[in-house]
Formats: C-alpha cells, sequence, structure tokens
C-alpha cells in the first residue's frame, strides 16, 4: 500500500516508518525540511519526501493522490504557548481539505487522552483537532494516549533529569496526579498493527498502561530503577509559573514545553477500557519496564529518535537547514582559524564527537557559564546534548546549537547557534587539502549586537583558539 505519514521526522514518525517500510509499503512524507529529513532516511528505499507544510494549504499541491492510508502525527505543543490550539487547528483543517481530494481510506491519528472534565489548553486542543478531522470521505481512527515512556521522549528526559540531578525534591502539589504511562513500543504497536483494519474505522480508543500511577511513584519508581534513594515533598504553594521555572531550570525541556506540560499535568489522564488491546494483540508492558527498556537502547547508543532534536526543543520553530545553510559574508565578524591535520579521520572523528558529554575541548567552564547564561534569559543552555555521541545528522540538536550541514566524506560540519543572541552565529569545520578551517560567523543585530562581539572577542580568542588545537592534537 502507498501510506501518508505525516510528522515524519517526529519523535513517533521517525520510530514507526522503519516498520511500516519493514512490511513492503511505499511511503510518502510531507515534510517542512526535505534536507533534514534526507539524512534521517538517507538508508531507507521506498520512501518519498516531498517539501510540504500543513499550514500552507498551497504547498501541498505535490503530494500524491493515489494514497491508501495516512498517520496524522502532527503536533504543535511547543511551538508557542499561546498559540499552539491555532496552529494545530489550521494543520488539521488543510490536511483534511486535501485528504478529501484523495483515495484515502482510513486516517489513523495519535491523540491524548481527553476523559477529564476539564481539560488543559493543550489536550483540549487535542480533542478539537480529532473532530476537525472526521470526515465522510474517509474514515477516522484515533488512539487516545497518556504519558509516553521511551528513550528520547519528553517525558522520560524530564523526569530523568529530575530524579538524576535531584536527591530530595519539594515538589508542586500536581506531582500527585493520576496517569497512565504506556510506553512507545506500545504506541508503535497500536498505530501499526491498527493499518487498514476496518472494525477500527471510525472508532477512538484510549490507549494506556497496565497501571494508574502519580507523577510521583513514577518518579520514584523511575529512581528505583536507577538504584537512587529520593525523597519527594509535595506543597500547595507552587504556582504554574513556578512550577515552569522549576522545570525549565532543572530539566532540559524549554520554558514553553515546560508551560505546557504543567497545565496538563494537572488534569488526571485515565484511560477508559475497551477491548482494544485484544483487537490489536497488545499486551502494554509496565512502567519500570518501559523504563529499564529505554536505558538499554541508551546503553547501545540505539536511540532512533529525541524529542531534543525538534526545533521546538528551543522554543522556536524555524526552517533551520534550508533558511540558514549559506553563511553570510557581508555585514559580520568574524573568527577563522586553521591548522595543518596529520590524520583526517581521527581529526573527523573528533570534531563529529563534540558537544555533549564529550564537551568542546578547551575552556569548559567558559562554555558552562556561557550555557548557564542562556539558560538564565530563556535558552536552551547545554542541557540538550545530544542525542548520540559520534553521529550528527542535519537538525540534530547539539547543546546550544543546530546542525545545519553535516558531511564527513565531505569534511565539513555547519552549526547554527540557538542561544540567546544579539544576532546570529555559526560555527563550521572544514578540511580541505589538508587543513582543517575553523569559522565562527556571528551577523549583530544593532548596536547592542557589535558591542557584544567586542567584549566576547578576548574569550573566543582563548576558547576557539584552544579548541582547533585540541582537535588536530
Amino acid at each position: 500500500m502507498k501510506i501518508l505519514v505525516t510528522g515524519a521526522t517526529g519523535y513517533i514518525g521517525k520510530r514507526l516508518i522503519p516498520l511500516l517500510l519493514n512490511d513492503g509499503h511505499k511511503i510518502i512524507c510531507p515534510v517542512r525540511d526535505k534536507k533534514r529529513a534526507e539524512n534521517y532516511f538517507k538508508e531507507q528505499k521506498n520512501i518519498e519526501l516531498i517539501e510540504a507544510d500543513f499550514l500552507n494549504a498551497t504547498s501541498l499541491e505535490g503530494i500524491p493522490k493515489d494514497i491508501d492510508i495516512a498517520y496524522y502525527l502532527i503536533h504543535s505543543m511547543s511551538n508557542s504557548a499561546k498559540e499552539f490550539h491555532i496552529l494545530e487547528e489550521k494543520c488539521a483543517f488543510n490536511f483534511k481539505r486535501f485528504a478529501e481530494t484523495t483515495n484515502l481510506k482510513q486516517v489513523i491519528y495519535l491523540s491524548g487522552i481527553t476523559n477529564d472534565t476539564k481539560l488543559s489548553k493543550h489536550l483540549l486542543s487535542r480533542k478539537n483537532v480529532e473532530h476537525t478531522l472526521s470526515s465522510t470521505n474517509y474514515a477516522l481512527t484515533t488512539f487516545k494516549a497518556g504519558i509516553i515512556v521511551g528513550s528520547g521522549s519528553s517525558s522520560f528526559e524530564i523526569i530523568r533529569d529530575l530524579v538524576e540531578k535531584l536527591p530530595a525534591m519539594i515538589a508542586p502539589k500536581w506531582l500527585n496526579t493520576k496517569t497512565q504511562p504506556l510506553s512507545v513500543r506500545d504506541v508503535l504497536s497500536f498505530l501499526h498493527n491498527s493499518l487498514n483494519k476496518q472494525e477500527l474505522y471510525n472508532t477512538s480508543y484510549d490507549i494506556f498502561g497496565p497501571k494508574v500511577l502519580t507523577y510521583k511513584t513514577m518518579l520514584l519508581q523511575f529512581a528505583e530503577v536507577r538504584k537512587l534513594k529520593r525523597w519527594i515533598l509535595t506543597v500547595p504553594v507552587m504556582t504554574p509559573k513556578l512550577s515552569s521555572y522549576w522545570l525549565y531550570f532543572v530539566t532540559s525541556t524549554s520554558y514553553k514545553l515546560a508551560s505546557s506540560l504543567v497545565n496538563s499535568m494537572g488534569v488526571e489522564v485515565i484511560g477508559n477500557k475497551s477491548n482494544i488491546n485484544q483487537i490489536l494483540g497488545v499486551n502494554p508492558i509496565t512502567y519500570k519496564e518501559a523504563v529499564q527498556l529505554a536505558f538499554k537502547k541508551i546503553e547501545q547508543n540505539s536511540i532512533i529518535s529525541s524529542w531534543k532534536d525538534s526545533y521546538v526543543s528551543s522554543g522556536k520553530l524555524k526552517n533551520y537547514v534550508n533558511e540558514f545553510i549559506n553563511v553570510p559574508k557581508y555585514g559580520c565578524f568574524k573568527d577563522f582559524k586553521k591548522r595543518n591535520i596529520k590524520d583526517k579521520t581521527k581529526t573527523l572523528d573528533k570534531i563529529w564527537a563534540i558537544g555533549g558529554e564529550t564537551g568542546w575541548y578547551y575552556g569548559t567552564i567558559l562554555w558552562k557559564i556561557r550555557g548557564f547564561i542562556d539558560q538564565f534569559f530563556g535558552g536552551a543552555g547545554l542541557r540538550r546534548g545530544r542525542r548520540h555521541p559520534t553521529e550528527l545528522n542535519a537538525g540534530d540538536a547539539l547543546d546550544f546549537w543546530r546542525v545545519i550541514y553535516s558531511d564527513k566524506e565531505k569534511g565539513k560540519l555547519l552549526l547554527y547557534a540557538e542561544m540567546i543572541l544579539p544576532g546570529e552565529a555559526w560555527l563550521e569545520f572544514k578540511i580541505e587539502n589538508g587543513v582543517l578551517n575553523q569559522t565562527a560567523t556571528f551577523r549583530p543585530v544593532g548596536l547592542a549586537g557589535r558591542l557584544y562581539w567586542y567584549a566576547v572577542v578576548p574569550f573566543h580568542w582563548f576558547i576557539f583558539n584552544g579548541m582547533i588545537n585540541k582537535i588536530v592534537k
């Protein structure tokens, strides 16, 4: 069959597509950033990438009409705390209008559990999207999941940060809210097994794990898996804003995502029982088993997707690879250094391992201070790290940078700064004719940008000089 997968470069989409390809299906992926997606799926056959944006109806004209099934995995939760519901509804409307002109038989939509009488803005938006997607031209199958637990998922990484960084916590009262976490493996099983199942046409099911837990219990069970002693005291005095800042400064989440999560975590996410597990042959694993499985993937460096690589992990939504791949030449300040290299392969390996746990090779304390300053002013800081210790693809997050171009064979890596700056910055590594060229480019905005550059020039001399020396050593 020919299957359309929206949200192909998202957390779920990147994990679902290989399952569909293994079944021999032809996959059509409309993506906002084709160059970025090509890096993710370059080893895959039977997949077609089409540049399209569901916020722009005219951009959908290039998508084939002879599709059989579609997965709707588009979410705009953390793009804007104020406007994400408007964006989600617009995407759903444009998708429906396009889908009704095709041969579609079934649309499979992954939503959130919405049974509480008082829903957060985020969950209410998911519910509205379901209504928008409903059509008489095709059948809609909706799966409503609660907290999704897996290596690289936002909930997993936030809980991991809290448990591993804080031996004791004075936490907001929403930690006593009940939920039913579900492993990402089981989510994929529901989505995969429902393909072309006519008994699921025009139906909606809650999908959830076997046990009802509070967020506090999830933290404590996570600590048990990690063999850590943790103490948690919940207090009723934390406002949503304070709770959002608490998550933002302790975990790797952006403030906008933290704010959205806090608003949702006050809502009980308890699923309605049904026979969907029997229909699709899915037997969900427990929360602790999901955590253990996630750490096996982490230990094996086999994390397929991470929420940190989403553009919105920086609190922004930009088509970075297309917009910033051409480094400007005029009106910019540059710090250029070059060194002869003895071993190209080893030098490239060091460049491709930069950041994350490896660090930036020189001036570690200065990098950490810059990361703290960035976080203090609402930026990503150094908390995101990197998905894999040695692999880099265009679109990946790398501390407070974003990978714009990555080609080891051509010896070039280009990064774009996502830190808070009075301007824009690029960092490029390029090997040509036995020479490593390292270029930091800054395009200032106004007087503030120019003053900033002159203020950090002395630090740049030490940091960038030391960094290139360590790389070629």
